[in-house]
């Protein structure tokens, strides 16, 4: 994980700065994350960098091991000052390199992830690291744990256009490659930056 923590931590430093002068009505601008603002998804990013494997599974065990309560639970609890303070503690837990438990690569993929579904909503461009965006597709490749990526794009050809990466066989779905990473990760605006004959399969996922 050692590797991953000063990308981790530059991509924090960048959205914070980019959220810096948002107003009331941007910060309740919905997110790509289905029932969250982007305020929401920040304070859910706040969440995962204060949170230990042992609070992680103790919290869990208290939402009766439902991921969405757990989630929301935390989400309620860290934004109920408002964006402001939300923003602080982000600005604050920066260097963080605390993490629930999983694959060390979840938590440089959760950091791009959902730094684009704030950015994409709000209009916010922003280069993500080219190495860091293969080695997240290489990750979400592979995994179906909690959305389902590897499931998603079973059967298709997948191409970036501005790196080295592809993956897998059947029609084609090529693009950015952060385009292709959040439309793996289930985040049907990026489709429209996509092509190819296998699109239209992928959209249907």
């Amino acid at each position: 994980m050692a590797d991953n923590w000063p990308t981790i931590h530059a991509e924090r430093r960048a959205l914070a700065s980019d959220l810096g002068d948002l107003s009331a009505e941007q910060w309740r601008t919905p997110s790509l994350c289905q029932g969250w603002s982007v305020h929401d998804v920040l304070a859910h990013q706040v969440a995962s960098a204060t949170l230990t494997p042992p609070a992680f599974l103790a919290k869990f065990i208290a939402a009766g091991f439902n991921f969405g309560k757990f989630a929301q639970t935390a989400v309620d609890k860290i934004g109920k000052d408002g964006p402001a303070a939300t923003l602080a503690a982000y600005k604050l837990h920066e260097t963080s390199t605390k993490s629930p438990p999983g694959p060390k690569d979840t938590w440089l993929g959760e950091t791009i992830v959902h730094a684009e579904d704030i950015r994409r909503p709000l209009g916010i461009a922003h280069d993500y690291p080219q190495d860091a965006l293969v080695k997240v597709l290489d990750f979400f490749k592979g995994s179906n744990t909690l959305i389902g990526s590897k499931d998603r794009v079973a059967g298709l050809t997948l191409k970036a256009t501005d790196v080295e990466w592809t993956h897998g066989s059947g029609p084609l779905v090529e693009g950015p490659a952060v385009s292709l990473l959040m439309a793996m990760t289930g985040r049907k605006a990026h489709l429209d930056d996509l092509t190819g004959d296998g699109v239209e399969t992928l959209r249907g996922r």
